[in-house]
């Protein structure tokens, strides 16, 4: 059951293609084993900007190895989704410094490789895009390739399932003069970094930001067309094989996107998911508001949806609100009112929900939490390390943020 790479038992994996199919073999074990196997609280992590098994197989280790020690009574079991999202290998990832690279103005051989599973059939997009952000040719007509090339590549990635608000369907990032976008996330960056300039920036310092979030911005379509197509589905034929097991869906990044969007894809009356704990969440504040695609669906959970965000996190407080905002929105750098309309989850916890409660994680820990609807968690306290482009966006493991998902599940601690 658990492999030499896991640290607790009884695990699964779920592996789900771009299309929300899941691999029947692995499928078929979690459906025929879960009940026997004498689980009560089973905890579904899905990982966001990993591109392979092997990366999301770490962190599922890390995460999980506190669990049996601070819930030692309960009958836990884990699952670990797999999906085809990716990260680039230049982004510090606080708890696995050893799967970074050095950064660059180019692409490494790990990032070119990841772009190239991501979106089979573009190689010749992606090695031209390699070539004009290693070459960083000057003018105009070099700069507007390089935009038609990102944006071939996310057209690549068919649109299956709703934006997190209807107006998102098409973001500046993709509809205004590139080297307008280039320049706005370069003179980010250069903020970020500490770095203060009187004149504009060359784009080219921005350009890859530019690929990144473009990139990213497919993969957080596709995370949702996986929770509401593949996960979703699949919980209800859980609840019907296993009815006895409580399902805790936990998500990092684009991974909260889609344990939330499973919440879509539930057959009507199934009431298997007891929480759902969002880490780091790159999806709108908005998404379970009136006006959002999720609204209402906190209602298909039998307890809390717990939203852990933090201030630190610099991919969803400055990059997140550049690459999603509208065409014709304010410009420049990230303020108040862009990260007010465009804001993550992650950041700053979900928005414009009645009855929505804030908590810091301290107060989250002393408990209890409540027992249903959306319950924001301040969790700068922890998330905190990891420089830029994207700060403690990855930096999530932590026996704090586990216990915050046994307490939203209502498992007995201690």
């Amino acid at each position: 059951m658990a492999g030499p790479a896991m640290t607790v038992t009884p695990y699964w994996q779920l592996t789900f293609d771009a299309d929300g199919d899941v691999n029947p073999a692995e499928r078929d074990r979690l459906l025929t084993e879960a009940g026997p196997r004498g689980v009560r609280d089973l905890i579904l992590f899905s990982h966001g900007w990993n591109n392979d098994r092997t990366r999301a197989t770490a962190l599922y280790r890390a995460f999980f190895a506190p669990f049996p020690h601070l819930a030692p009574k309960a009958k836990l079991g884990y699952v670990g989704v797999v999906w085809p999202s990716m990260r680039f290998c230049d982004e510090p990832v606080p708890d696995f410094p050893h799967l970074t690279v050095r950064q660059g103005v180019g692409l490494d051989d790990g990032t070119r490789r990841a772009l190239l599973e991501t979106f089979p059939g573009q190689a010749h997009a992606v090695e031209r895009i390699a070539a004009l952000l290693e070459q960083r040719p000057p003018g105009d007509a070099a700069l507007a390739e390089f935009g038609e090339l990102v944006g071939q590549l996310v057209d690549a990635v068919p649109e299956r399932c709703a934006a997190d608000l209807p107006e998102e369907e098409t973001p500046a990032l993709l509809t205004e003069p590139v080297d307008q976008v280039c320049e706005e996330f370069a003179q980010a960056l250069h903020e970020l970094g500490g770095v203060r300039e009187f004149s504009l920036p060359n784009p080219w310092d921005g350009a890859k930001e530019v690929l990144r979030q473009a990139a990213y911005y497919a993969m957080k379509r596709r995370a949702g067309t996986v929770g509401e197509r593949g996960l979703g589905p699949l919980l209800g034929k859980l609840a019907a094989s296993a009815p006895g097991v409580r399902v805790h869906l936990v998500g990092h990044s684009f991974g909260g996107r889609l344990v939330s969007f499973a919440l879509s894809g539930l057959a009507p009356g199934v009431r298997a998911v007891k929480s759902v704990t969002l880490l780091q969440g790159a999806f709108s504040h908005y998404a379970f508001a009136a006006e959002g695609a999720l609204a209402g669906r906190h209602g298909r959970v039998d307890g809390p949806v717990v939203c852990c965000h933090s201030s630190h996190d610099l991919a969803l407080g400055t990059m997140y609100p550049l690459a999603s905002r509208m065409a014709g929105d304010a410009r420049g750098a990230v303020g108040e009112v862009l990260g007010a309309k465009w804001g993550a989850m992650g950041f700053d916890g979900v928005k414009s929900v009645a009855g929505t409660r804030e908590l810091s994680l301290a107060e989250a820990l002393r408990g209890p939490l409540p027992v249903s609807g959306c319950v924001n968690v301040d969790a700068a306290a922890v998330v905190r390390r990891g420089g830029p482009p994207a700060g403690a966006h990855s930096d999530i493991v932590h026996p704090e943020l586990a216990r915050v998902v046994l307490g939203a599940g209502r498992i007995p601690q201690g």
